[in-house]
């Protein structure tokens, strides 16, 4: 694994125990700190969601990631107030394996911008 590869995945960590210590229950994993962030931005507090309304929150949160780096664009929202974005760059074709990696550096960016969070170096924790 590469040096930078291992920094991510130690500030990765360290943003999971972040959001911990504020919710009392670890996220699972990249889907479920794309759930949080979609009704973060969504704006309308926790409730019940249906499968799809699941769905269209991670789209939000992938969407809020990924324009900070320049590829989606906020266009309004709709009558109900879900914000709808438009792709604005295409996004580079990556594995699996890179487009999670993708995503959770702008999910760190996110969290740094956002809420002034920041991830040091860490000893990863079980």
């Amino acid at each position: 694994m590469f040096q930078r590869d291992l920094d991510l995945e130690r500030k990765w960590h360290g943003l999971l125990q972040e959001i911990e210590k504020l919710l009392e229950k670890k996220p699972k994993d990249l889907n479920a700190v794309l759930f949080i962030i979609g009704m973060q931005e969504l704006g309308k507090g926790p409730r019940l969601f249906s499968k799809e309304e699941k769905q269209d929150l991670m789209h939000i949160a992938i969407c809020k990631v990924l324009s900070l780096a320049g590829y989606y664009e906020l266009e309004g929202q709709d009558a109900e107030g879900w914000p709808h974005w438009k792709l604005v760059k295409k996004l580079p074709h990556f594995d699996l394996l890179e487009q999670e990696k993708l995503l959770k550096m702008h999910v760190l960016e996110y969290f740094e911008k956002e809420y002034d969070w920041h991830f040091p170096d860490q000893k990863i924790t079980p």
